[in-house]
Formats: structure tokens, C-alpha cells, sequence
């Protein structure tokens, strides 16, 4: 299915599976509005840019750096985009920060933090995406397969994503008069530089052994279930789902 004339928003695009995502929509045909949060991703996300230009000249591919957790830098974005290329097409949200402590060592800085970043922001770039995506668009938002587990340590992480699938469910039925298909997918651990801080060699093998193949989740399986979901799985309307290996499920 051809993406030609399409624009795709991607949070976190520059690298990892953000970047996998890119790679997949921009063979597709889609022009892409790429964001990355700090300056330190800042080369690395030039570099996907830049690969994907070379690869594909015929789309448009512009960096965005910022930091949504707040409203207002939302709007911002989602507005500088619209600006640049004219149309939102498609929005794919894979914002996420990790934490894994015994809840009576979280601060309430840590807290805040994660809500911000798992939750507060994921609120308004649905928000956004909701008054800016073209008719018959699609939204995604990247969760976590935790939200289908029953495990302790990872409390503020799961409980931060958690409520992404209610807002997930909610826009999906205010958009369905419009075309819009909005879901949530919740990957296993996956192998990026993000998961290893959190673990140690003891959990990690742990965590490959509830899988298939006793390994972590790649990025590249994740990519191509978000291109269906935007594509030819737009059907699919308000789910989660959890492509994990078996991981997880309920």
C-alpha cells in the first residue's frame, strides 16, 4: 500500500525504533517530520535523516528537537509541522522512560518525571493529533507488553503507560466518525540501549527465556506491525496489542 503524498509524524524518530518505524514508512512513499528530544540525539537523528533522504529523494525529511512534556511544546510542534509540510497524515508516539525500583525508593521527582514523559505526554500529542490529522489518518502510540504483566518493580513504568490505553480507547471512538484509526502497541523488552541500565546480566537472561527464540524484542519486530496498523491494518480500531514473542497476554 503506497504512502505517496502522505506526511508521518514520528516522536523519538531519529533513532532506534523510531528510526526503524521511519525506514518503513518513508519505502512506503511517506514525507516525514521527524522528532528527537535532546541534543545528544541530535547527530544520530541528523544521520537517520540524512540516510533516508539519500534513499528515498522524492520524500521530504525534516528534523524537529524538542521536549513534549508540556502542552504548550506539543502545540508548538504539531504546528511548525503543519507549517512546513501542509498536512499530518499519520502520528506514531514512541516517547517512553524506563524505571524499575521497589516503590518505596521512588521519589516523588521520579514520579513526576515518569508521568510526564509515559503519560502526560502521550495526553496531549493525542490531543494534537486529534485536531491535526487529515480525515482517514492514523494514530499510534507505543506502550509497553508490562501493561499484560503481573510483576512488581516496575510500578511508576507500567503504571505510568497504563493510562495510554485509556486514552487510546477514548479518541479512537471520538475520531471513528472521521476515519481515524488510533491504537496502542505494547512491545516485549526490546534490545535498545534504553533496557540495558535498568537490568542486570541475571534479569535480562530472564527476560529473553519468556519469549520465543530466548531472546529480546528487536526493533524490526516491532516497525513493520506499526506500518500495517497504518496501513493495511487500519481496520483495527481503540486495541492494544502485544507483539512480544509470548512474553505476555491477557
Amino acid at each position: 500500500m503506497s504512502l505517496n503524498g502522505k506526511v508521518s509524524f514520528i516522536t523519538g524518530g531519529g533513532k532506534n525504533l523510531g528510526a526503524d518505524i521511519a525506514r518503513e514508512l518513508a519505502a512506503l512513499g511517506s514525507s516525514l517530520a521527524l522528532h528527537y528530544n535532546s541534543p545528544s540525539s541530535e547527530a544520530e537523528s541528523k544521520k537517520t535523516a540524512d540516510e533516508l533522504t539519500s534513499a528515498y529523494p522524492k520524500i521530504k525529511v525534516k528534523l524537529y528537537q524538542a521536549d513534549l512534556t508540556t502542552a504548550s511544546a506539543v502545540e508548538k510542534i504539531f504546528a511548525d509541522i503543519e507549517k512546513d509540510f501542509g498536512r499530518i497524515d499519520i502520528v506514531i508516539n514512541t516517547i517512553g522512560k524506563v524505571l524499575k525500583k521497589p516503590i518505596t525508593e521512588i521519589t516523588e521527582k521520579e514520579y513526576d518525571d515518569m508521568f510526564a514523559i509515559n503519560s502526560k505526554s502521550a495526553f496531549f500529542i493525542l490531543k494534537e493529533a486529534a485536531k491535526h490529522v487529515t480525515d482517514g489518518g492514523k494514530i499510534v502510540t507505543i506502550v509497553t507488553s508490562l501493561l499484560a504483566a503481573f510483576t512488581g518493580l516496575y510500578t511508576s513504568y507500567a503504571g505510568s503507560k497504563a493510562p495510554v490505553e485509556h486514552f487510546t480507547r477514548g479518541v479512537a471512538k471520538e475520531l471513528q466518525p472521521r476515519g481515524i484509526s488510533v491504537n496502542a502497541v505494547g512491545p516485549g523488552p526490546m534490545d535498545t540501549p534504553f533496557f540495558y541500565p535498568a537490568e542486570t546480566d541475571q534479569t535480562v537472561a530472564f527476560h529473553k527465556s519468556q519469549a520465543m527464540g530466548n531472546r529480546l524484542t528487536d526493533t524490526k519486530d516491532i516497525a513493520p506491525i506499526v506500518r500495517f496498523l497504518v496501513t493495511e491494518g487500519s481496520w483495527m480500531n481503540g486495541q492494544t496489542i502485544f507483539p512480544n514473542g509470548g512474553y505476555t497476554t491477557r
